[in-house]
């Protein structure tokens, strides 16, 4: 690689890995804070909170590499031609294009950097999430298992434990079940233990009456038991069957989703397809962006008063581009064969460079000229 390409795609790159610094410290701890309240809160420990953060981490880094991407761009372009680097460059006889190599170079780390996210970190750290959070679901239901106090474990159940033995014994429980609409069910015991099973956990009770209430009738019907099971898991698992979302999923399942795996996620063929595309073109949006911006701040030429219009330009462009890109994200799963707009964004964007290289190249030759 000649010197000059590898002293542009150094300052690239420094520049690039200090602005992917702070925007994923700075995006991390806005879901950070969020994440440390909701679990916190549930009564996890420090270290669920860490693992949760860290499993989160490789989404984050893949949406700020492109951001990351143009601004180092940005700025490095900016930096050298306030110091006259790059009309120097110019004046020796270095095309536009030419000059646009270190960054095309640059695109491409950053981009197979994405794929790296994309196809493989991202869907594996999503599935461990997901089972993280089922593993801690049965967990959460420990903390309406606390003594002398009413809980509600779900809509319309009270329980009450008055103590909890060192052993682990829960002592006098009062449960009260007004979830039939035409029946209210109370369960009273003198002691009971808190048991995981396959379906989730279970109350089981001993030595205690079950009184069912007939709202219509009013008549009471008492049973005592020696022991009863209550699958207290039900109240907080209802209607909450996992299904995997297109995200956990790999590169090849999404393009080739068989029957089973479309009714496991709810999701169409064409919505698979267009995000198992998306993870082939977003890669290719870091290239358009460094191009862009570069092209952006090329084409404005050495000026005393800075690039200011040519920094705008460059973020109207990237938000055009990002704009598009949102749009097809919109339709590309509703439409047959919309799995091809996933690439429109990234072509845009590789035609607005290179209409804004072939302009900063004219508009050199026309400069030069008349000298």
């Amino acid at each position: 690689m000649p010197r000059i390409d590898r002293y542009l795609l150094t300052q690239l790159l420094q520049l690039f890995g200090f602005f992917a610094l702070v925007l994923v410290g700075v995006y991390w701890m806005n879901k950070a804070v969020g994440l440390f309240d909701q679990l916190i809160g549930d009564g996890q420990s420090a270290l669920i909170f860490l693992e949760f953060s860290l499993l989160t981490l490789p989404l984050v880094i893949k949406l700020v590499l492109p951001v990351a991407a143009f601004i180092a761009t940005v700025y490095v372009t900016n930096r050298m031609m306030s110091d006259s680097e790059m009309v120097v460059m110019q004046a020796t006889g270095f095309s536009a294009f030419r000059l646009a190599r270190p960054v095309v170079y640059f695109g491409l780390v950053v981009a197979g950097m994405m794929a790296l996210m994309g196809h493989v970190l991202v869907p594996v750290s999503r599935a461990a999430l997901e089972q993280a959070r089922a593993g801690i679901s049965e967990n959460i239901t420990a903390r309406y298992l606390t003594a002398g106090s009413f809980t509600h474990p779900a809509p319309n159940v009270t329980l009450y434990i008055r103590d909890i033995s060192p052993k682990g014994a829960l002592l006098d429980v009062f449960l009260a079940d007004n979830r039939a609409p035409q029946t209210r069910t109370t369960y009273t015991a003198r002691s009971a233990l808190f048991a995981r099973g396959d379906s989730g956990p279970k109350l089981i009770m001993f030595n205690g009456m079950i009184q069912g209430l007939d709202r219509r009738t009013q008549r009471l019907a008492v049973t005592r038991f020696a022991d009863f099971t209550f699958d207290l898991g039900a109240l907080l698992t209802a209607n909450a069957t996992y299904r995997r979302s297109a995200g956990e999923l790999s590169t090849a399942q999404l393009l080739w989703p068989t029957p089973d795996l479309l009714k496991e996620t709810g999701q169409s063929a064409q919505r698979l397809a267009y995000e198992g595309h998306s993870r082939f073109s977003e890669p290719l949006l870091a290239v358009c962006v460094s191009l862009i911006g570069f092209g952006a701040l090329v084409l404005g030429g050495f000026s005393r008063f800075g690039l200011w219009r040519q920094i705008v330009l460059a973020i109207a462009l990237l938000i055009v581009v990002q704009a598009l890109n949102t749009s097809a994200a919109d339709w590309g799963g509703k439409v047959a064969g919309g799995w091809a707009l996933a690439y429109l964004a990234p072509a845009l964007g590789l035609a607005l460079a290179f209409t804004l290289l072939s302009l900063a190249g004219r508009r050199r030759r026309v400069e030069r000229g008349p000298a």
